[in-house]
């Protein structure tokens, strides 16, 4: 099977992005970097590409410039094992850029990000309709996940007696 190898527009960050990414991700590293000739389009010498894996995953960041911008419609979801880890990667990626809802960020290169707990999905299978839209209003209130606030409002339950 082919690999698939998302690509990142960057308007002249590229190299910095994944550096910023690389100190973020354990298990990652610099894999290539081509630069722009004389014949442009970018700066005789300046970065064109860098190819990059965090934890495995491969990336080639792009510096095509200003023209298209990163936005909601792609994010990136990290699969967290506990609290601990959304805590890390959530601190980590919104430094400098937004925190958002339901956890969702953009990094400060305006990527955006899913920074949830493993088996998040379980929250939402609709098997006990309740308890989904229990998780689903706990949720919503929240910018970084909570996890034990989430557990904790989808299990409760109320007693009409």
């Amino acid at each position: 099977m082919p690999a698939i190898t998302p690509n990142l527009w960057f308007d002249m960050q590229a190299e910095e992005a994944a550096n910023f990414y690389l100190s973020v991700f354990k298990n990652s590293r610099i894999v290539s970097i081509a630069r722009y000739t004389e014949a442009g389009p970018g700066p005789d010498g300046s970065v064109m590409t860098v190819e990059f894996e965090l934890d495995g995953q491969r990336f080639v960041g792009i510096n095509g410039g200003p023209q298209f911008p990163f936005s909601e419609a792609v994010s990136f979801q990290i699969d967290c094992e506990d609290q601990g880890e959304i805590d890390y990667y959530w601190e980590r990626l919104s430094d400098g850029g937004r925190e958002d809802q339901c956890g969702w960020l953009k990094d400060k290169y305006g990527l955006s990000w899913q920074v949830v707990p493993k088996g998040m999905a379980d929250f939402f299978d609709n098997s006990d309709k309740e308890r989904t839209r229990r998780a689903m209003e706990a949720m919503l209130g929240m910018r970084k996940i909570d996890v034990a606030t989430l557990q904790a409002a989808a299990d409760t339950v109320n007693d009409q007696s």
